[in-house]
């Protein structure tokens, strides 16, 4: 349950990094207009996929850490 709940965190946090990428990319090549609003939600897409990405990757790890002590035994 640990890693499926990881992965998703992980794979979230991705998704809004891209996003956070791509967005101004299509407003610098004015595909997309430039507005107050689509700034703030790319900046905080990239910064809270990024977040999201760094606690998936620490669950993750941590699952991985008890899966393996669990063997040991």
């Amino acid at each position: 349950m640990g890693e499926s709940r990881a992965r998703l965190l992980i794979l979230i946090g991705f998704l809004l990094v891209l996003a956070g990428a791509v967005l101004p990319f299509l407003m610098v090549l004015h595909i997309i207009p430039s507005t107050f609003f689509l700034n703030f939600f790319s900046y905080s897409a990239s910064v809270s996929g990024l977040f999201l990405g760094i606690i998936g990757g620490a669950l993750y790890a941590r699952a991985a850490r008890r899966g393996d002590d669990d063997q040991g035994k």
